[in-house]
């Protein structure tokens, strides 16, 4: 303004600076919410914020905690891979990103993403703990899904026993894998075996189509048709 004072430029200039100190209180609301934990207010908040600071990798990785404490991991994901993308080496959003995939059970993404985090700095404590973690499970479940193709079912059921053991913390993990030896030992022609793990994984998720199409299966091995 002072290099070329205009009307029009003083009057965008003035607005610009209402915006600015406007969004700076905004910005004080939210990390003042934060940190009282008030999460939703939080998010309701960085919202107007990032509507017009859309490039600011530090206001999407607040918001993105904030999904974490409110439980809305997929939501938090967006956010980590677009901080990931607008700041240069963000091993962190990477190493955040991978341990979120984890959790949710998606074992080959988590992996994926902690190979972005690893190539960036392969000396990163974090994600280098991590990525043996998920290497070694990927590996069992891979193997264990290669036994099932061949028709090798006990050692499929097995290798899913050492999945439990592999992860013993996550019950995402825990679940898949009795659900696969459900179906293993359903195809083993072990229809008592196969209905007591079916039912036990059927009473986690009422609504598993896999574990209802094995003890269905396991029943009829049975005779036991109205089941």
């Amino acid at each position: 303004l002072k290099s070329n004072p205009s009307n029009n430029e003083e009057k965008e200039a003035q607005t610009q600076l209402t915006k600015s100190d406007e969004l700076q209180r905004l910005h004080s609301q939210a990390l003042s919410a934060y940190q009282q934990e008030d999460y939703e207010a939080a998010i309701s908040l960085l919202d107007e914020i990032l509507a017009v600071c859309v490039w600011d990798a530090e206001l999407r990785e607040l918001r993105a905690e904030c999904y974490i404490k409110e439980g809305e991991p997929s939501k938090a994901i967006s956010d980590l891979k677009a901080a990931a993308k607008l700041k240069n080496d963000n091993t962190e959003a990477f190493y955040k990103i991978s341990r979120i995939y984890y959790q949710l059970g998606d074992h080959e993404l988590s992996l994926s993403e902690v190979r972005e985090c690893l190539k960036l700095d392969q000396d990163h404590k974090q994600c280098f703990s991590l990525y043996k973690q998920v290497k070694k499970l990927n590996k069992q479940i891979e193997s264990a899904e290669e036994f099932i193709r061949e028709g090798r079912y006990e050692d499929a059921i097995s290798k899913y026993e050492s999945v439990m053991k592999t992860e013993p913390e996550v019950p995402v993990y825990a679940t898949r894998a009795k659900e696969r030896i459900c179906h293993c030992l359903s195809k083993n022609q072990q229809p008592t075996e196969a209905i007591k793990v079916c039912t036990e994984v059927l009473q986690l998720e009422p609504t598993n189509v896999n574990a209802l199409k094995d003890r269905a299966e396991a029943y009829l091995l049975e005779d036991l048709y109205e089941e």
